[in-house]
């Protein structure tokens, strides 16, 4: 009886990385690899980088205008490329005015993103070269792309690859000095005194610096002053004695 030798196991070859367009299976995977590959990004910056809301990136799927690329390596999603012939949406941040008086025809990258486990093996390159090429067979004429200032990494990486800077929208602050929403204490007026109150008219100093007094009081003083106090009683009249009979 012939010994049966087990199968020879395959050896494994390089890996692919492989490029498809992105079908509806693939969207809750997609969106959870743009949240793993933008979360560090999204931490240093003002504004979200990307993906901007799971609501938006929905919306994509069913734009015409817009292509949607996943790159797998062995059935893993290592990289997403988003692009748009036109400039759609309503959070657009372009001016298509300002490329038409300069003769160019832009591929709008949205999305460019690498897994960083595949970060430096190929796969950006892959995904951008991608890229040029629909740009090429739909007669576009530059890839136009937006990318963080403070993404330091992601502007060398382009900048290697003969990416310039068109135009900037900077964020700008000023430090406005602050003042507390409620004001500080204030002292408020000492309280009349017991005799003033009830008494509408207020207490007069005398001119000598004395005791303030009411006008009742003041007017009683006058009086006393100019021998104007009570008057004297009259005096009682004489008494006739009547005449007596004889």
């Amino acid at each position: 009886m012939a010994e049966t030798k087990p199968p020879a196991k395959k050896k494994k070859g390089p890996l692919e990385v492989r490029v498809r367009r992105i079908h509806r299976r693939d969207l809750n995977r997609a969106w959870e690899f743009l949240k793993l590959v933008f979360r560090d990004v999204n931490r240093e910056t003002v504004e979200y980088q990307r993906p901007r809301s799971k609501r938006r990136f929905l919306e994509v799927y069913s734009s015409d205008w817009i292509e949607q690329l996943v790159y797998e390596v062995e059935g893993e999603i290592v990289g997403y490329s988003e692009c748009a012939f036109e400039a759609t949406g309503d959070d657009n941040w372009v001016n298509p005015r300002w490329f038409e008086k300069r003769g160019m025809r832009p591929l709008f990258v949205e999305e460019l993103a690498v897994h960083p486990n595949y970060q430096g093996q190929g796969v950006g390159s892959f995904i951008l070269e991608q890229l040029q090429h629909l740009a090429r067979t739909r007669g576009c004429t530059h890839l136009v792309l937006e990318v963080a200032e403070n993404n330091e990494s992601a502007l060398s990486w382009y900048r290697t690859r003969n990416f310039t800077k068109l135009d900037a929208a900077i964020f700008l602050a000023q430090k406005v000095p602050g003042e507390p929403d409620l004001l500080p204490p204030r002292r408020i007026k000492p309280r009349p005194s017991p005799a003033s109150e009830g008494n509408p008219t207020i207490g007069v100093a005398s001119q000598e610096g004395g005791p303030a007094v009411t006008s009742a009081r003041k007017a009683r003083l006058v009086r006393a002053l100019s021998g104007g106090g009570r008057k004297k009683a009259a005096p009682a009249a004489k008494s006739t004695p009547e005449p007596q009979d004889e």
